[in-house]
């Protein structure tokens, strides 16, 4: 019973021995293909006390396994057996790589906690630089608004009036008394605008949706027998579409009548007509007798650049409404808002002068702002009644009645604005420093007029004070003699 006790003790710890053996041999393995990886172990070292420490460690093994083999009843197998000596020889390799590959291998092992360690500097790093980049990023967005409101507050405060400190520009002349001088000859019945020029009439900006922009004008001018015309442009192009067209439309005139072209633009008009004249200067220079400017924001005016001027609040979203309303809903060209802005204006005229050898008139008003102008409306177009069918009478039919809209009222909220805001003098649109053109003989007359006042009949007019007809006719006749005394000049400069 002993015998056979000691037999399965000795089988067992056999078995025990060789899967331990196996397991060595595996791992032993595994450990030295990373250790060569990594480039521990250097090939082809084989030291002497490694090679005894391994064959007695062999030979122990071997005796073990033979006494346990003899025990059991298993045939022996010699060293010089194949399997034998592959088994010693992985055995010896890896006692050798295990003694000079220790201290690496635990070397290796904390590189572990080491990677870790850096991984979290790493990360904290990462964090400080996300975090501290939001910082900035949140402090840019706190400049960029307050950069924003402040230029929104500030507005065109150092934009206005830019044309008299201007270096290089010509000084103005005050012709408003001679004007008024005119006017009241006008008004007596004294009319003294010569047939020998050709009027033509230039309207402003969103003129074409006002039937009645400067009719009363050219009527009143065409009683006289005077050769009137209004230029029939698209008011909502831009400063050079127009310029190009009214270059076209003054040499149709002038070759069609032989007749010199006296110009008068209100408005948007006043700068087309500059524009053509600045531009195509060898062209027109026979052909213009003289241009007057009627409420014309030659310098800019703040409404167009308070409203598209870039890095503002609500910029993107003002110039999309502005676009839907001037592109989509009146088929016209954001550029004609565009080239009233201060930047426009000052590009432009730095780079097209007007010609010295042309008469030039401003004018330019200031807007009433009394509480009581609120309620005051303009007539801008009329409306035919249709024929009614079962109507007692046809009285009714074919009449015309006025179209009422309140734009001296809106002019007169501009102007207030405009005075609270930069403390200026306007018109509702056009400030009375922008309006003037260097070199020109300067107007102003006596009443407050706004800006729709010259081209749209007020719907209570006063008969006592002069209208813009008769206003427009001493202007043009101020232009008239302007030219004369100019061309006297010239003539006594050139017999000296």
């Amino acid at each position: 019973m002993e015998d056979a006790f000691s037999r399965v003790l000795t089988l067992t710890s056999f078995i025990t021995r060789r899967f331990i053996h196996f397991i060595e041999d595996l791992f032993l393995r595994d450990l030295s293909r990373c250790l060569e990886d990594w480039g521990i172990i250097s090939r082809g070292q084989n030291p002497a006390s490694c090679s005894d420490h391994n064959s007695v460690s062999t030979s122990c093994s071997s005796s073990s396994h033979c006494e346990s083999s003899a025990s059991l009843g298993i045939p022996e197998r010699r060293d010089s057996d194949p399997d034998i000596l592959l088994l010693n020889s992985r055995l010896e390799i890896g006692h050798r790589r295990y003694k000079y590959g220790g201290v690496h291998f635990i070397l290796k092992g904390l590189m572990l906690p080491i990677s870790c360690l850096r991984f979290a500097c790493r990360l904290a790093l990462a964090s400080c630089r996300f975090y501290f980049g939001y910082l900035r990023r949140a402090q840019a967005q706190v400049r960029s608004f307050v950069s924003r409101v402040c230029k929104t507050l500030h507005g065109s405060s150092d934009e206005i009036g830019w044309l008299q400190c201007a270096p290089g520009m010509a000084p103005v002349e005050d012709g408003s008394a001679k004007f008024r001088e005119l006017l009241n000859s006008i008004r007596n019945g004294q009319h003294k605008l010569p047939n020998s020029f050709v009027y033509l009439l230039i309207p402003g900006l969103f003129s074409n949706h006002g039937p009645l922009y400067f009719v009363s004008t050219k009527k009143f001018f065409s009683k006289m027998g005077l050769a009137c015309h209004i230029a029939k442009i698209h008011s909502e192009a831009s400063v050079e579409q127009n310029a190009w067209e009214l270059k076209q439309y003054i040499e149709e005139l002038y070759w069609g009548s032989g007749k010199r072209v006296m110009l008068l633009g209100h408005s948007k008009g006043g700068v087309d007509a500059a524009a053509a004249l600045s531009i195509y200067s060898h062209e027109l220079k026979d052909k213009v007798g003289g241009l007057a400017l009627v409420q014309s924001p030659y310098g800019g005016t703040p409404i167009a650049s308070d409203i598209l001027r870039e890095g503002q609040v609500a910029d993107r979203e003002t110039r999309k409404i502005v676009e839907f309303l001037i592109c989509k809903l009146i088929k016209g060209d954001i550029r004609s808002l565009e080239d009233l802005t201060y930047e426009k204006r000052k590009e432009f005229i730095r780079n097209h002068k007007l010609p010295d050898n042309i008469p030039l008139i401003s004018f330019h008003s200031e807007a009433n702002i009394t509480p009581g102008v609120i309620s005051t409306m303009s007539h801008i177009a009329h409306a035919e009644l249709p024929w009614l069918p079962h109507a007692e009478n046809d009285v009714l039919a074919g009449q015309k009645v006025p179209v009422i809209v309140p734009v001296s009222a809106a002019m007169a909220l501009c102007a207030f604005h405009l005075q609270l805001r930069y403390g200026e003098k306007s018109d509702g649109l056009v400030t009375c420093r922008d309006a003037e053109v260097p070199g020109s003989v300067v107007v102003k007359p006596d009443r407050k007029l706004d800006h729709a006042w010259m081209v749209f009949s007020s719907w209570k007019r006063d008969h006592s004070e002069p209208d813009a007809c008769e206003m427009s006719e001493a202007l043009l006749t101020m232009l008239v003699e302007q030219g004369i005394r100019s061309h006297k000049s010239k003539q006594s400069t050139n017999s000296v």
